[in-house]
């Protein structure tokens, strides 16, 4: 049978059993899956539906109800969305149409709270229209919980995205299925990881972070009068052009950080001041060296013709029994390029939001075509990598080409560190006088429109980036994580 009934757990399983009356105490986890539109104006239709009836107080299973969907048109099954959640059209031909458990889905639902991950923006308004389709007034929520923007908030981003594959792969429980029923467990799962997480790191404060380290050895030393006379302070000024923002320019002469790895802070520092951020960032800058003083830019990014694609590999490292991380490793060291001399093709756009509703801020450059050989050897490895391991994401290339010519283009991201109510770029700015002096520029929060400014269409940047392989919600590749940029000023 394509539906499976609400059933109380027991010891014999989840066996048959009466649907629970509507407005009962249980909160009500449940997720839908879809078919993937495949053009303008094309909806999203029900394939399947599955929810579980959760203790409050205990955050027991109660009881669960879990049914396929059949959609009017089976054409609506297409291979991409296939890939997406593995239902298949002959999976669907046999199941029952939603008006025949509309009863069931409703019983489920009214008058319950609402929890699920991101079931604000989808899951909820799928469920109003099915049954806007079948002319039924929809089931409605006493409240809701959407533990996307929940533990986004509380948790930080630890988990990158915050979307259910990323949670699930941080805390090690293998890889979300994209099936209704099990989702829903996977979302009970990852919830409750983060609430122990949180409580302990509320309970045990003797348990510090690397950050509280950092800042405890700052304090120390700073008590002690032991100040290193060999690392001294840069100084900083404020710019005096800015009326929405505190904006410090620290002169560099020439010189920036010659961190290999820079790790950004993590988020779960969220109740830690904003000081932290500069005491460890004003340590980076001042462990300086010569940033051109080698064909290697500086220490650990490698120019495209110091880049022998012979010692170029994949490397998968387990961080526990249940999860992977594949990195790209150009002679037994993390693969990180740099790009001198690169034209701004498309500036910082807010097109695109994040899941707490900032941007997902970008730029578009042109790249060499030495740069692009090594990028497009690195495509081809991870694609046969991420293939092999099983993986049925579609891949997307890491350079695109526009023009007549082809001219190869690479998108370069600019994340963000959240420390509280603050947001600030993890990627080191730099500006570049024509003089050559370098000043590094720091800003106090993140707005796009400041930053739009600097990265103007036939802009040059120098750029220092990572590679970071990434795979989820079906789609897969290479993204270039920029660590440092260095705006070249234009002659006036």
């Amino acid at each position: 049978m394509a539906t499976t009934a609400m059933a109380s757990k027991s010891a014999a399983g989840e066996g048959s059993g009466a649907v629970p009356e509507a407005g009962e105490p249980e909160i009500a986890f449940f997720d839908v899956e879809t078919s993937v539109p495949q053009r303008a104006g094309q909806g999203h239709a029900l394939l399947e539906f599955g929810a579980i009836l959760v203790c409050p107080r205990r955050l027991v299973e109660v009881a669960s109800y879990a049914t396929l969907v059949r959609p009017a048109d089976l054409g609506v099954v297409s291979a991409m969305s296939v890939r997406c959640n593995g239902i298949t059209r002959d999976a669907v031909d046999g199941a029952p149409y939603f008006r025949d458990v509309a009863d069931a889905v409703h019983t489920v639902l009214h008058g319950r709270v609402w929890a699920g991950h991101n079931i604000v923006r989808f899951d909820s308004a799928r469920i109003r229209e099915a049954f806007a389709e079948i002319g039924r007034p929809p089931p409605e929520p006493k409240g809701m919980i959407d533990t996307l923007p929940l533990l986004t908030q509380r948790f930080g981003r630890r988990a990158g995205d915050m979307k259910m594959a990323s949670l699930a792969s941080y805390f090690g429980l293998g890889r979300q299925r994209h099936r209704s029923l099990d989702d829903v467990r996977m979302n009970l799962d990852v919830l409750k990881c983060c609430a122990t997480v949180l409580f302990l790191e509320a309970s045990l404060p003797e348990v510090r972070t690397v950050e509280n380290l950092v800042e405890g050895a700052i304090t120390r030393s700073q008590a002690n009068g032991a100040a290193s006379p060999e690392v001294p302070k840069p100084e900083a000024k404020s710019s005096p052009d800015s009326s929405k923002r505190q904006r410090t320019v620290s002169r560099v002469s020439n010189a920036i950080q010659a961190g290999d790895n820079q790790q950004s802070i993590d988020p779960a520092t969220n109740n830690e001041p904003v000081e932290l951020i500069s005491n460890i960032e004003e340590m980076k800058l001042d462990a300086s060296t010569q940033m051109y003083a080698n064909s290697s830019g500086f220490s650990g990014f490698l120019m495209p013709d110091d880049v022998s694609t012979e010692f170029i590999k994949i490397s998968v490292a387990s961080p526990n029994q249940f999860a992977q991380r594949t990195y790209i490793k150009h002679k037994d060291s993390l693969l990180q390029l740099c790009c001198t001399s690169s034209p701004v093709q498309f500036g910082v756009s807010t097109k695109f939001l994040d899941n707490a509703g900032r941007p997902k801020l970008n730029i578009v450059v042109d790249i060499p075509e030495n740069l692009s050989k090594v990028l497009e050897f690195c495509d081809g490895i991870a694609q046969r990598s991420s293939q092999d391991s099983g993986s049925t994401s579609e891949w997307r290339p890491v350079i695109k080409k526009y023009g007549y010519v082809n001219r190869p283009t690479v998108r370069l991201n600019i994340p963000t560190i959240i420390s509280g109510d603050t947001a600030i770029y993890s990627t080191e700015i730099y500006q570049k006088e024509v003089s050559g002096n370098i000043q590094k520029l720091d800003f106090s929060n993140v707005d796009a429109t400041e930053l739009d400014s600097l990265f103007v269409r036939g802009n040059i940047v120098d750029a220092f980036f990572s590679l970071e392989l990434y795979d989820y919600q079906q789609n897969a590749g290479i993204r270039l994580v920029a660590k440092k940029l260095v705006v070249h000023s234009k002659l006036s």
